[in-house]
């Protein structure tokens, strides 16, 4: 007898009791562990700036701190909770979530999120078309940067001043964060 592999949806998702928070990768259910104060500050603190950035130059662009749905793929079977979202195109923007790839994704890791940040999310996001991805890491204070449209990866500190891809004259001070 042949094993059949059950693949969760987004249904499954949305039926997580209250409080329970979890994301699809090709129908594999990840749970999601609650953020802890550093994730916060580090995640408000980058959003207010790039918030200002938009602001300050009349951007199109919007961004979105978690929880933010965003459906990945035209299917019911990829669903992510980033971080943080920017998110250029306003078409994609729905009342339950992005539906398609934002141009740019930060995560904030924490050691429970590790291998799913760095691994199975990065493959997700450059399959998906997001053009830029942030891997900031408070435990080694370094930042990873993914440009995929340009196919590059580029490792700076927290002591860094890091050029933001998706616009040519914006860059996040990490010292200010």
């Amino acid at each position: 007898m042949k094993k059949v592999d059950y693949k969760y949806s987004v249904s499954d998702i949305f039926a997580l009791p209250e409080g329970q928070r979890g994301e699809l990768i090709d129908g594999d259910l990840y749970m999601m562990a609650p953020p802890r104060f550093r994730h916060q500050r580090i995640l408000t603190g980058i959003t207010a700036r790039i918030y200002n950035y938009i602001e300050k130059n009349k951007g199109k662009c919007v961004v979105v701190p978690a929880p933010f749905g965003v459906f990945l793929e035209e299917d019911d079977q990829n669903y992510v909770e980033p971080d943080i979202s920017v998110i250029c195109d306003p078409d994609k923007i729905k009342e339950d979530g992005c539906h398609g790839a934002p141009d740019w994704i930060i995560e904030i890791v924490s050691p429970a999120s590790r291998k799913m940040d760095c691994f199975i999310k990065l493959e997700s996001y450059r399959k998906a078309g997001v053009r830029e991805y942030w891997i900031v890491d408070p435990e080694t204070s370094k930042v990873r940067v993914y440009d995929f449209g340009k196919a590059e990866e580029k490792n700076y500190t927290f002591a860094d001043v890091i050029p933001v891809g998706i616009y040519e004259d914006f860059e996040i001070n990490m010292k200010e964060i």
